[in-house]
């Protein structure tokens, strides 16, 4: 079986580097309020220890990157350290810059919201409690900002209050921003990776299906090669006895059957055998269809089929193994099945794909069954076990290529087959 890599459902390389834009951008938002309190106003902003924090963020944003670059996996304790590190920050810089007051306060939204959708809820809760109490702390303990007027221009008895208003419309503005596009993405890459997750149980699922399949189909090849054994010994007993007669004939023809059986079992046991040591062959593409199809032919001689085998077919190869002739004569039974007359088979590439097409003229699929096709023991026809579209739909994922079926609109059923060229089947997958 293939081994799939472990997918982490939280942090990410991808979010800590949206994490360490975040931090750039609020970084250049605080140089340009120190900018604008050390040029516009009076209030002395710009003192070293405004400057040392946003040199230490910055300094913290610039290892980030660095990190980043490791092969080391993000995990959520340091994603959780990183956003302690930016609350520390925070708190730092309003403490000196008036709080509470200070409109960049509900700055604390962002790396709040940024844990709730990253990280598990018990550091999402400390994030929150850590944050609620360093903005309840700075109620009350702060340096205040004084004279927060403009130093130029008119002035009015409310301009602190104005200036105090447009900043906190400044910050909610962007942390909105942050918010809604940084998270969002986040949100996204999360569903991605859970989306890859879901995909890798159900192939392992598969895979576990196939195994179970496959170590069934060995048990009964090995039990069925007894009285096959048994049944050739008396066959050839009673076609010396009944040669002469009327019978003779019937006897021929089950003995032909039978040895029909046992060269089954032998292909059985040598495509087995083939496809653990990874066996395979490059065939051009043209040549292999048609020699398929002379195959599918002498097994279904009552079948009529149309075959149009593009030319670019010609200049085309792909490595097979013996499975993949299994799945596509699969296909051709079961059209010959709902309908042995005017079979309609396609073979052309493009886009760097072998697209196999095959249309019968039969009753189609029933609705009732469509979301059951491909599941082992399932099946529309009276007879058989079920297993040739389940076998069929492994075999196609090996080849990382896709298989649809649908009833076509003028009636019957088509089969489309998609197979990625220049690509060897994965057998770690079986």
């Amino acid at each position: 079986m293939q081994n799939f890599p472990t997918l982490s459902l939280t942090a990410s390389v991808s979010n800590l580097r949206r994490l360490a834009i975040i931090r750039l951008i609020f970084i250049a938002v605080l140089l340009s309020a120190l900018a604008y309190a050390y040029l516009a106003t009076s209030v002395d902003l710009a003192n070293s220890v405004h400057l040392t924090m946003v040199a230490l963020l910055t300094v913290l944003t610039l290892l980030t990157y660095w990190r980043q670059q490791q092969p080391w996996s993000v995990t959520d304790l340091e994603y959780f350290c990183q956003l302690l590190i930016d609350i520390t920050g925070l708190t730092a810089l309003l403490y000196f810059s008036g709080g509470a007051t200070n409109p960049f306060v509900s700055y604390y939204l962002v790396p709040l919201t940024i844990s709730a959708a990253i990280l598990p809820w018990r550091f999402t809760w400390i994030i929150a409690g850590i944050s609620l109490l360093a903005y309840s702390l700075m109620l009350f303990f702060y340096q205040p900002l004084v004279d927060f007027q403009p130093t130029s221009g008119h002035q009015h008895n409310d301009g602190g209050f104005n200036l105090h208003i447009l900043g906190m419309w400044f910050t909610f503005a962007l942390s909105t921003g942050l918010i809604t596009y940084f998270v969002v993405k986040m949100a996204n890459a999360l569903r991605q990776q859970e989306t890859v997750r879901v995909n890798s149980r159900e192939n392992e699922l598969l895979d576990e299906q196939v195994l179970a399949v496959a170590t069934l189909a060995a048990g009964t090849a090995h039990e069925l090669g007894t009285p096959l054994a048994t049944m050739t010994i008396l066959l050839d007993e009673m076609e010396q006895e009944y040669s002469q007669q009327p019978l003779g004939s019937d006897l021929k023809l089950l003995q032909a059957q039978v040895n029909y059986c046992r060269q089954i079992l032998q292909g059985l046991v040598s495509t087995a055998e083939a496809h653990s040591h990874g066996t395979k062959e490059n065939a051009v593409i043209a040549a292999y269809m048609q020699q398929l199809l002379d195959h599918w032919q002498v097994i279904r001689p009552d079948s009529n089929y149309v075959a149009d085998i593009d030319e670019s077919c010609q200049s085309n190869s792909l490595e097979v193994d013996p499975t993949l002739e299994q799945t596509i004569i699969n296909l051709l039974n079961n059209a010959a099945d709902a309908c042995a007359d005017n079979i309609e088979i396609t073979v052309n590439c493009q886009h760097a794909a072998l697209l196999i097409t095959i249309r019968d003229h039969g009753p189609g699929i029933p609705l009732d069954m469509t979301e059951q096709l491909g599941k082992p023991f399932v099946t529309t026809k009276g007879k058989g076990l079920g297993l040739g579209l389940f076998l069929t739909h492994a075999t196609i994922n090996r080849y990382n290529g896709t298989i649809e079926l649908h009833n076509h609109p003028d009636g019957g059923t088509v089969a489309k087959i998609s197979l990625p060229l220049n690509t060897t089947p994965n057998n770690d997958k079986q």
